[in-house]
């Protein structure tokens, strides 16, 4: 079957693979995945990848941790075992709120750092004794390859990919690999 196949072209140079990145989508090719030893800046633009939303999770989780700073520091330091402690009467938690804003600031900081890194990891199907996809050992090292799904058109792409650079060119069947 022949859409389980896809075209490994390998780089050494990044600058080459991005020039081969812009060539390959202008040709209307469809980049399935391209493999770095280190981040290449620009990569995803030049790949057509829509911006991450993160940032938007970050904000979330951060809201999720402030929420819960204030909840357990009203219960806890108002409701529950309220103390006097510098001086301090705890009437209310407005009254207190100074002394626990770098409480709620810690919390915020915390459930947003620890929730975006779990999120990134489920995102990116990344869990615990997952056996790893990467395609060559070589690419953590100091190649660069560029994943294509070959549909009847590998002889055009063996051409455009040996005209961009790539000093190596493989035909793999992914099915074989798994």
């Amino acid at each position: 079957m022949e859409s389980s196949k896809v075209i490994h072209a390998i780089y050494t140079d990044d600058d080459e693979l991005m020039a081969a990145v812009k060539k390959v989508k202008a040709a209307k090719h469809h980049i399935e995945e391209v493999y770095t030893p280190f981040p290449v800046h620009g990569l995803d633009k030049a790949m057509g990848l829509a911006p991450t939303r993160i940032a938007i999770a970050a904000f979330l989780y951060g809201c999720v941790g402030i929420t819960v700073a204030v909840v357990m520091m009203n219960f806890i330091m108002i409701d529950d075992w309220p103390q006097n402690i510098g001086g301090k009467p705890s009437f209310s938690y407005l009254e207190n709120m100074p002394s626990f804003v770098p409480i709620m600031f810690e919390m915020t900081v915390f459930f947003a750092a620890h929730l975006m890194v779990i999120t990134f990891y489920l995102r990116s199907r990344m869990w615990p004794f997952k056996k790893a996809e990467n395609p060559d050992p070589r690419t953590t090292d100091d190649h660069f390859l560029m994943e294509i799904p070959v549909h009847g058109n590998a002889k055009d792409l063996k051409t455009l990919l040996s005209d961009t650079g790539a000093v190596e060119i493989n035909i793999v069947d992914k099915e074989e690999e798994h």
